[in-house]
């Protein structure tokens, strides 16, 4: 039996959350599904420029899983680059830890001392 995937941190949601190549009617795309993890990570690694144990420390997995996470991310955008797929961004497993996280969430977080935990009300739609 498969462990439950744990939740990652993710410090913002994604202002945009599809892409697509210009001028091909979207009917005609294979689509690609880039989790919201997966787009942090990839914030993370090269937006941020992060090495791997530092970006794994700021999701709160470890340095192995961090890697996995980011590998993932590389082959999904790569596919979509190279084949001309469209992009979709969104789902996973993950937890918000920055500004948009929910009342809800920032209570429990005070109250477990800086565990977070994943709410109902928060912009989180976990697969």
């Amino acid at each position: 039996m498969a462990r439950r995937p744990c939740c990652k941190r993710v410090e913002e949601m994604p202002g945009v959350n599809y892409f697509k190549p210009r001028a091909v009617l979207l009917s005609a795309l294979e689509e690609v599904l880039l989790s919201v993890e997966e787009l942090e990570a990839l914030r993370l690694a090269h937006r941020e420029s992060l090495y791997q144990q530092e970006a794994s420390a700021r999701m709160g997995v470890s340095r192995a899983t961090f890697g996995r996470v980011l590998d993932a991310a590389h082959r999904k955008v790569t596919k979509a680059l190279v084949e001309g797929c469209a992009l979709r961004i969104e789902g996973g497993f993950f937890c918000m830890i920055g500004p948009e996280r929910c009342e809800r969430c920032l209570a429990k977080a005070a109250a477990a001392e800086g565990e977070i935990s994943p709410c109902d009300a928060c912009p989180v739609k976990a697969r």
